[in-house]
């Protein structure tokens, strides 16, 4: 039986990011279990292979059917393998507003005001524009203005400029309020998902063993705590 000091179940956005924090320290035995595959090949890196992804990097959910939509189900994708939905998304880098983070802490979320979640995003952050009181440049996630914004794109936000309404060249700065263009998880043009950012940079790493195309079944709970996961290898993509 394999031992770690952490196993990070599922290699997704929240995963990539702990695992990448947990292997830095060096000291502890960490491993990540993903039932998909690595998600590094051209499709992924690609953003404009997004709508032709193959079907092993996405869960393809379908919701239940929805009152309001006349008994309809909905498509949600779902990114599977490393990365997780950050290997499939359309790569949009926007934050919650302020007012949501602040409203939290007023009800009683210590630490989750927008002044004290800002220092995290920006040490998460690579933005190509450098560092302000809003942006990072030295983090793992690369953010970056588009590459090939659609003349359509452009168009629209300069015709919402000819009727007086606000533009907006940061929606991650002082206001979201207005139109423009969003900034992009991209490096050089390519995607650059969660796993890119915290995993590849570690991934041989000593203390980190990848377990990828890894399902895990169930948990193994020893009285109130979880020690470890029963699981199944092989055929998950």
């Amino acid at each position: 039986m394999d031992q770690y000091d952490y196993i990070v179940i599922g290699g997704g956005s929240a995963g990539s990011a702990v695992t990448g924090r947990l292997t830095v320290d060096g000291s502890h035995q960490v491993c990540l279990v993903e039932a998909g595959g690595r998600n590094n090949n051209m499709l992924v890196k690609t953003p404009g292979f997004m709508p032709f992804l193959l079907k092993n990097t996405n869960y393809r959910y379908d919701t239940v059917p929805q009152k309001g939509l006349n008994g309809r189900v909905g498509y949600q994708p779902r990114g599977k393998g490393l990365g997780g939905s950050s290997a499939i998304n359309a790569m949009v880098y926007i934050r919650g507003n302020a007012w949501d983070y602040d409203n939290w802490a007023a009800m009683g979320c210590d630490g989750w005001s927008y002044n004290d979640v800002l220092p995290w995003f920006r040490k998460a952050e690579a933005n190509e524009r450098g560092a302000d009181k809003h942006h990072g440049e030295s983090g793992p996630l690369f953010v970056s203005d588009q590459v090939y914004a659609n003349p359509t794109s452009h168009a629209f936000v300069e015709a919402a400029t000819q009727l007086q309404l606000p533009r907006n060249d940061d929606f991650n700065g002082s206001r979201q309020e207005g139109f423009g263009l969003y900034q992009v998880t991209q490096r050089k043009g390519e995607r650059w998902s969660a796993s890119r950012a915290y995993v590849e940079p570690v991934r041989n790493a000593p203390n980190l063993h990848i377990r990828t195309r890894t399902l895990v079944e169930r948990l193994i709970i020893d009285g109130d705590r979880v020690t470890g996961g029963a699981v199944r290898r092989g055929g998950w993509g």
